[in-house]
């Protein structure tokens, strides 16, 4: 009966532990109306601008293309997602967005993201059940300081990392079967999960586990022998880990080698990144503002009790002095890692994060509450001289901070007081009787516990702002109808433009390809491609905005999206615009959805062509876009020596409030009166109907704004080269005005030329190029087959997949040997005549990986079932 009674008090101890943070955090999400409780989402910074759309993608996949697993067209202009997938969206409840799809996945997110908070509150419940430190209210409340840490509060955004939280306690639950010499099991099952939920999680898991070990050994009284029988055991059981998730880590870190690594900053020095001291502004509730997310302070608040028993574990005199010892070494490591930049960038797998800093945090934060549910049981009675130095040390900390509120500028005295309020609170708690009224006084901590890291919860996240849903919703409508008007088939293969943008992924969102991406596997092959062509890229994205006739056809943009009113709705920008396009009007309208017109481009080469074999040997000898778009099209064509695009002189130059000049590109503009306007106005008249492009350099970013003929120029804003945009198409004889107008003193008019395409040029050099086309016969994510007649001129397959490993070409069933073309796509020498082509995607190393895990995953479950161990 005893036990019966036992067993329902636990379950309700992790039902409770799991609605409480729901509940908590359900609420907060309600009073600010996001979706599906009002007109809001939870969708901000990269979660509204780049999972939401991973999320639609995976959603996709699984239901309708299962091998863009493997591969996608959407990403760019291509790429692998094998190891893009490791990082963003292995989480198996990810499987909750089935149910929510196009417009209402905001909801969907909203859910997923309480179900997290949620199980991080049930794991951690369960786990100090299991060690029989606490129980009851007691677990629930430590469990909701777990749960709503700060970590996750600053991180919620970043879904793909919050598994980990329920994950953790398992692992370390399974750590210490084996430091006690049961059996590894558990731990080799869910660090195994972890590993291939999340890898970048399971990187500091991993480091983690070597400072919870070595303070375990300490702190148990084992004979040299066995602790280290033990040890060896942790350390093989650990390596067996990485061999059954081998078949994602492996290619993963091919992925990583090809693209992250090559440019992010990860140079060692012996510098502190931050003065240590601002450490402590973070055991204030509330201390997170979007200023923190690109660089600041680790999130390590854990509410004041858990604070409070963590520093008294220190002076336990239950505790073993080597534990105690131990756990401060562990604890000082912590601390110099969140500002010291050698173990910083331990911590981050060697690279340093872009934005949200410390994000191993979340250890620091399980650490100190497990030192605290050690310490804080329920015959745990607080001394005299520990309260004593304990309000001595608070109160010096609290005197520094309210001197130094300066320097801590997401810290507020409000926000001081309130701290300290919950010190004393927490402080009287600790003082209450215990034995007649342990209830009572265990539900006295769960209410303070609750207040809170309830009130860190609603102060952090107050300091952000939200993507409404109509704003998200409306877009998602427009973009979904208007795709779903494209062609669809099994036989074709077409990319996708647009003149308007919500975020750089909308491909993945919308469900089609195109040259635009933001994520952080992208190969620096992409973006270099793109700069050379003109398109506004950086390390981590790219995006086809800024595209001519020339790179339409180059790259199979067959259809184009443009939006009508000027992507408004009664007065409300829905589409934000980010390109200009006159020269769409040469493309065929053949389709209107709400505020979007589609364009078909007949003038377009397929995926993959015969071309002239000169284009093997072309090299970029220009920074000039659009003299690369004539090198690299001319070459293809066999006519390398006959230019596509010619200079154009403006036919005047208006000069207001700065020096004239006669060059216009080159020279430094200066304002003259600093108390009024200055612009340069460009006066062109066409004197043909063809394409005229203005080449804008990145210096005019951020210190110019550009206007055409009254308007502001559309323009993606983010680019750091030379950028290629459309002034002019079929436009002859009439005044086009290109006004740049100066944002500060002085402005250097950097790569400001103007060119006309030579239409009857272009078109020659085109209809050669389309004779012999790659009629596709197959068309998938990962695989395109088809067949080809080449001819004496052109002895090369050109083809616009981006060339990266794992691509496998095979000509008349014969594997080939394959050549990148222009530093980016895979270009194939063939023989004249008729020929079948088979291309094929398999991630790097996936089948020896995949061998690798499936004999590592065999091997536990024939051990596991044949373990007879007691």
């Amino acid at each position: 009966m005893l036990n019966r009674i036992k067993k329902h008090q636990q379950a309700i101890t992790l039902i409770a532990a799991f609605f409480l943070p729901v509940f908590i955090m359900g609420g907060y999400f309600a009073t600010r109306s996001m979706a599906p409780f009002g007109k809001g989402t939870i969708l901000t910074v990269d979660l509204g601008q780049q999972y939401v759309d991973f999320f639609a993608y995976f959603r996709r996949a699984l239901l309708h293309h299962p091998t863009s697993f493997f591969y996608s067209f959407a990403k760019g202009l291509g790429g692998e997602m094998w190891g893009t997938n490791a990082y963003y969206l292995w989480s198996p409840l990810n499987l909750v967005l089935l149910f929510f799809p196009g417009q209402h996945i905001a909801s969907g997110i909203l859910l997923l993201t309480l179900l997290k908070y949620g199980c991080a509150g049930l794991s951690m419940a369960w786990f100090l059940q299991k060690q029989r430190l606490q129980s009851g209210l007691r677990a629930v409340a430590f469990a909701v300081s777990y749960s709503l840490m700060g970590w996750m509060i600053a991180n919620q955004l970043n879904l793909l990392w919050l598994d980990v939280l329920f994950l953790l306690p398992p692992i370390i639950n399974g750590l210490i079967n084996i430091l006690d010499g049961k059996r590894p099991w558990q731990y080799l099952a869910w660090l195994t999960f972890c590993l291939i939920d999340n890898y970048y999680m399971a990187w500091m898991v991993g480091l983690f586990t070597v400072l919870f070990t070595s303070w375990y050994l300490f702190s148990r009284p084992l004979p040299g022998k066995k602790a280290l029988k033990r040890l060896t055991t942790y350390i093989g059981v650990s390596c067996w880990c990485a061999a059954n998730a081998a078949v994602v880590l492996i290619p993963t870190v091919i992925t990583l080698l090809s693209s992250k690594g090559t440019y992010t900053e990860n140079k060692w020095r012996l510098v502190f990144e931050y003065q240590p001291w601002k450490l402590l502004a973070k055991f204030v509730p509330g201390s997170f503002t979007f200023g923190q997310m690109p660089t600041g302070q680790a999130n390590i608040y854990v509410g004041m009790i858990a604070t409070l028993g963590a520093l008294l574990f220190f002076t336990d005199q239950r505790q073993r002095w080597q534990s105690r010892l131990t756990a401060l070494l562990i604890s000082a490591f912590f601390a110099l890692s969140f500002c010291w930049q050698p173990l910083d960038l331990i911590w981050h797998l060697g690279q340093f994060p872009v934005w949200y800093p410390s994000r191993f945090s979340y250890l620091a934060s399980f650490w100190i509450i497990w030192l605290a549910a050690q310490t804080l049981t329920s015959d745990y009675r607080l001394r005299w001289q520990d309260a004593c130095w304990l309000a001595l040390l608070l109160a010096v900390i609290n005197g520094w901070l309210f001197t130094h509120l300066k320097q801590v500028n997401y810290l507020s005295r409000t926000q001081l007081i309130m701290g300290i309020g919950l010190l004393a609170a927490s402080l009287l708690w600790m003082s209450l009787p215990h034995h007649e009224y342990q209830l009572v006084v265990d539900g006295i901590m769960l209410l303070i516990v609750c207040l809170d890291l309830g009130t860190n919860a609603s102060l952090s996240l107050n300091n952000l702002s939200y993507v409404p849903q109509w704003q998200f919703g409306e877009y998602t409508k427009q973009l979904d109808k208007a795709v779903a008007k494209l062609p669809q088939g099994s036989h074709d293969f077409y990319r996708v433009g647009k003149t308007f943008q919500r975020t750089k992924d909308d491909p993945f969102q919308g469900g089609f390809n195109s040259g635009d991406h933001f994520g952080s596997t992208l190969k620096p092959a992409t973006p270099n491609f793109m700069a050379a062509i003109g398109q506004p890229e950086g390390d981590g994205f790219v995006t086809y905005s800024n595209g001519t006739q020339v790179t339409d056809a180059l790259l199979d943009f067959r259809y184009f999206m443009s939006a009508r009113h000027g992507g408004q709705q009664d007065q409300v920008q829905i589409l934000p615009l980010t390109s200009n396009r006159p020269d769409l009007r040469q493309m065929t309208k053949v389709g209107r959805s709400g505020l979007v017109d589609i364009w078909q481009n007949k003038k377009v080469l397929p995926i993959a062509f015969a071309a002239n074999r000169q284009i093997l040997h072309l090299v970029q000898t220009t920074a000039d876009p659009l003299m690369y778009q004539s090198q690299l099209f001319q070459t293809l064509a066999g006519k390398a020596a006959t230019p596509l695009f010619t200079v154009q002189n403006f036919n005047s130059v208006t000069f207001t409030n700065v020096q004239s000049a006669h060059k216009i590109t080159g020279t430094i503009f200066r304002r003259l009166n600093p108390l009024k306007d200055a612009s340069i106005t460009l006066h062109i008249v066409p004197t043909t109907n063809d394409s005229y492009y203005l080449t804008l350099g990145d210096e005019l970013k951020d210190n110019a704004t550009i206007y055409l003929n009254g308007h502001r120029l559309s323009q993606y804003p983010n680019f750091r080269n030379t950028v290629v945009t459309n002034v002019a198409y079929h436009d002859r004889g009439k005044h086009i005005r290109v006004t740049i107008k100066l944002k500060h003193a002085a402005l250097w008019c950097q790569n400001v030329s103007l060119y006309r395409l030579s239409q009857r040029a272009f078109d020659h050099s085109l209809t050669q190029l389309q004779k012999s086309p790659l009629h596709l016969t197959h068309v998938s994510p990962a695989k395109i087959t088809g067949t080809v007649n080449i001819k004496n001129s052109q002895d090369v397959l050109m083809t616009t997949i981006p060339n990266e490993a794992g691509w496998q070409v095979q000509v008349d069933r014969q594997t080939v040997t394959t050549k990148a073309a222009a530093g980016m796509f895979i270009a194939v020498p063939m023989t004249v005549g008729h020929h079948h082509v088979s291309f094929r995607y398999r991630p790097p190393f996936f089948t020896l990986a995949l061998v690798i895990s499936l004999i590592s995953l065999t091997a536990c479950w024939w051990l596991a079932k044949h373990d007879q161990k007691d």
